[in-house]
């Protein structure tokens, strides 16, 4: 008798209802995010938000850190460490805007073009991996509520 009620302590967390079953999965996407990062670092020399600041410039050159920060969703300060360490690294490269001397313009060195092409153990293949098992509706409805719950997270503006 005791063996079966030790197991329902962990049958009743396994079903915690809507929000939090599904605050569960966030977590541990989290999770994986962040130790998938760490190995990249190890491995690469770059963590997964670096990587994907250099996948997007690798995508568009040129761009300014503001157009950067509005495609990544963050506040430009938030990419100020990012870009900065890039920089130093010899990966990412900055040039003044000739056609606005206070802007900068970012652009990938040879480093950077060679992290910015595809490779295995990153986090983008191992979404590009279960993303290609899904059928594009149950992608588009992901997208949809995980857009939706990265609104809800936002700081609310106070009422002017």
């Amino acid at each position: 008798m005791r063996s079966s009620q030790a197991a329902r302590p962990a049958e009743k967390t396994s079903r915690l209802g809507e929000v939090l079953d599904f605050m569960k999965l966030l977590w541990a996407v989290d999770h994986g995010l962040q130790s998938t990062s760490k190995r990249m670092e190890a491995k690469m020399g770059v963590t997964g938000p670096q990587r994907l600041v250099i996948r997007i410039v690798g995508r568009y050159p040129g761009i300014s850190a503001g157009q950067l920060a509005e495609i990544m969703q963050l506040h430009p300060s938030t990419l100020t460490g990012v870009l900065k360490r890039l920089q130093q690294r010899g990966i990412i490269e900055r040039r003044v805007d000739p056609k606005d001397g206070r802007r900068a313009l970012l652009g990938l060195t040879a480093r950077g073009r060679e992290l910015d092409s595809l490779r295995t153990g990153t986090v983008e293949a191992a979404v590009r991996q279960a993303l290609k098992t899904m059928p594009r509706r149950k992608l588009e409805a992901a997208q949809d509520v995980l857009s939706a719950v990265a609104e809800a997270l936002q700081p609310q503006q106070a009422d002017e």
